[in-house]
This record gives C-alpha cells, structure tokens and sequence, in this order.
C-alpha cells in the first residue's frame, strides 16, 4: 500500500520542530527520525548528521538507471516557525483537517513538500520504478534561521553526500495563480538575497526624568522609522519581466515596462501580486528592538533587527543605502547574509517540470518568477547547483496562498497534496 501523503503531512506537523533561531528547537531530531525510516522502509540507506545535538539533517541517494548522468537533489527542510496557539483557532501541531483543508504549522511551509516527496518516492519505488539520474534526497534542519545548522553546515562538512549533482529541486514553486480567469503555475527560478542586519545605536545612560538629547532608543527608533520608509525603485530582472511578459499575454494587452505598466500587471494576479510586487524591488523592513531595563532608565544600548532582500549584484548597494539611513549614531553589522540566485528557465530539467504539471492540468501556463524569500538552493549554490522551487500545488482561486507562509491557522487543501503527489512522482520518473 502507497505511502499516504495527508496521514505523512500530519505526522510531520505533529512533530513540533519550531526554529527559536540560534536556541535548539524541539523537534528536528524526532523528525529526522521519521523521514529516515521511511526512507529505511523504502530500501534507501538514509544518514543523519547532526550540526549540534538535535540539530539533525538527512540525506540518502538514490540510484537512477543511468550512471553517465549527473544527479539531482530533492530537498526540503523540517523546520518551522514558531507559532503560538492562542493566536489559532486551532492547535498548530494538532494536524486538524477541517472543510478539507489541513491545518497546523508547516502545512505550507514546508511539510506539505516533505510530504510530497515521500509519496512520491514511495510511490515509484513500490511500483518498481527508478528515476533516470540519481537523486540525493535530503532533509534539512533550521532553514528558517539561514541553514547554518542544516544546508550550510551539510555543504561546509559534508559536500561529498551532494557529488555529481548539478540541480536541486525544492519549495515555493510550481503553484497555481490566476489571471484573466485563467490558471498559470509560477515556477521559482530565481530568489533575492537575504541581508539580516542588526543595529546597534549607543547614547548617553541617565534619569528618565532629565533632559537627553543622546538617547540610545531615540536613535534606533528614528534609524528603523526611516529604514521602513524609505521607497526602494524598481528593477525588473530578467526573469520578472519573463513572467509578466506572460502575465501580458494572459491579459490579452501589451508588456509595458512602465511603473504603471508593471503594476497594473502585478494587480492582475491577485493573491500572489504582493509575492511579485516584493521581486522587483530591494525590500528592507525593521523586525526586531531590544533596549533598556527599566521605564525611569535611559539605556547607553539599544538594538534592532532589519530583514533586507536584495536583487542579484545588488547587496553592496542595499547595505550603503540603510547605512546612510540609520545615520550616525547607529551601527549596522551583518548578522545573516546570503546571496541571490537566477537560474535559467530554458532548461531540460523546467522543460520536465513543465511537462508533468501540463500532464494533469491541461492547457494551463507555466511561468518563471523570483522569489522574495530564500531556500536552502542558496548553499547548494556554493557547490555548483542551480536551484529551482517545484513544489507543484493546484489550489483554489480564493485562497490567499501567500499569506498562509508564517501565518496564523496555515493550512494546505487536502486535495492539492494528492495533486502534488502525482505531479511530483510524473517529474521524478523523468527528470
């Protein structure tokens, strides 16, 4: 009997394998458990490797039919944010199915994908099937805190369980939108760079009664207000303008490279518009304070954390511009960092995932888009791996799919899982 994607999606969400950041998590051993002894059932020879005590990773190779070609890994991460139930309307591990939609933490983000990855393994492996090339499946820990724990550590200490590879294959790509009535799946094929920041602003320590005109907290929050709204220009790279190019077509009207042109576009995908709204431009969004001890105490230190996405060769620029705006009194040191990634759209491998995704919805369009968040592809890229988002999802017109990634009461269609299983598997046996 095949490996049931809905019961393994909610096992996984069950597992609580919440990213406090650099504190270790709960869960990503008791998950990386899981995933190996599936893969352990299935034949495979999985390994775990540990980066720190529960900070556990997963990989395991599977042999293709040909030799000569390179490989592949299929990748997703077992980490999630955290989330807090009195926010939810149910509990985020309880893996609830409600108005067939399953509910919990990682449900979008992205435990629906391991799922999917299982299934479809399992699914070729029990009916005798081989993929073409070889595929290192991996599992990763602590994705949501920049991979130094999981992918990053895995490609520093052991670049050997990725050899031969030439593209990896993971999340938030592949997805359903809607334009002009008419369904279009967005392929991930480029991400911004991620440039985590922290500043730090010093002043004068005093009475909260006196006058300060060197306030530590002043300065940081005046640095923030300003960093948040500075208006960033927009810049349409190469795959942007790919995909509204496409967008254009859909509509029936002329690409106009316009800001008007471009955001009308950007309009006409609804939902995932605020997605690609955040990929044509250098994004920076203050997250994070700590500062003082007491109401009546001037503190000499105050802290903040700004998240910035920038567009490839751009990170240089970005920096020097939230520089020049947190201002004298405030220092910026990089605490995360992680470069932008375009991949080519006109290769056999999308030509493949184009392929299985038209198989089961006929007639539907396939389009590149950059992505504004971040994945593991980015360390893989140290090795030489071109990273593509394929975590094939047919999903209703009127859910807000975007905002579900980190959301309260995330969720995933039931349906959708099963869509994506048999997309996933139709890929693989011919990747």
């Amino acid at each position: 009997m095949s490996l049931d994607v809905v019961r393994t999606c909610q096992d996984l969400i069950r597992i609580d394998t919440s990213n406090y950041g650099d504190d270790p998590g709960p869960g990503e051993r008791e998950a990386a458990e899981y995933v190996a002894d599936v893969l352990r059932d299935l034949g495979l020879e999985p390994v775990i490797r540990e980066s720190q005590p529960g900070r556990a990773n997963v990989t395991a190779r599977w042999r293709g039919t040909d030799a000569n070609r390179d490989g592949m890994v299929l990748h997703g991460h077992l980490d999630v944010v955290p989330a807090f139930a009195d926010d939810w309307s149910v509990d985020p591990f309880g893996a609830e199915i409600k108005d067939g939609m399953l509910y919990g933490r990682g449900a979008v983000d992205m435990k629906n994908m391991d799922a999917m990855i299982l299934a479809s393994v399992a699914r070729m492996i029990e009916s005798g099937q081989r993929p073409e090339r070889d595929v290192v499946i991996a599992f990763f820990a602590d994705e949501e805190h920049g991979g130094r724990r999981g992918a990053g550590w895995m490609v520093d200490h052991h670049p050997e369980d990725f050899a031969g590879c030439t593209e990896a294959v993971s999340e938030v790509g592949g997805f359903s939108a809607y334009v002009n009535g008419k369904r279009a799946y967005l392929l991930q094929t480029a991400e911004k760079g991620i440039q985590w920041l922290r500043l730090i602003a010093h002043g004068k320590q005093g009475h909260g009664s006196l006058v300060h005109t060197d306030n530590a907290v002043a300065h940081l929050a005046g640095a923030l207000q300003r960093i948040a709204a500075h208006g960033w220009d927009i810049d349409v790279t190469p795959t942007v303008e790919t995909l509204l190019r496409g967008v254009a077509d859909l509509e029936g009207i002329e690409y106009e490279p316009t800001a008007e042109g471009i955001g009308r576009l950007i309009a006409g995908l609804g939902a995932v518009g605020p997605m690609i709204d955040a990929s044509i431009r250098n994004t920076a969004n203050p997250t994070m304070m700590q500062a003082g001890y007491k109401t009546n105490v001037v503190p000499d230190t105050a802290v903040g954390y700004v998240d910035s996405r920038f567009l490839p060769g751009q990170q240089e620029q970005v920096l020097r511009q939230i520089e020049e705006l947190a201002g004298t009194h405030v220092k910026v040191e990089p605490y995360i960092t992680e470069r932008s990634l375009e991949a080519p759209f006109d290769v056999p491998l999308v030509e493949r995932m184009v392929a299985s995704l038209v198989a089961e919805d006929p007639g539907a369009t396939v389009l590149p888009y950059n992505m504004m968040g971040g994945t593991d592809n980015k360390h893989l890229a140290q090795l030489g791996i071109a990273g593509y988002g394929f975590a094939p999802l047919l999903l209703p017109p009127d859910l807000d799919f975007p905002s579900l990634f980190h959301g309260i009461d995330e969720r995933i269609p039931v349906d959708s899982l099963h869509f994506g299983t048999t997309v996933l598997t139709r890929f693989l046996s011919q990747c």
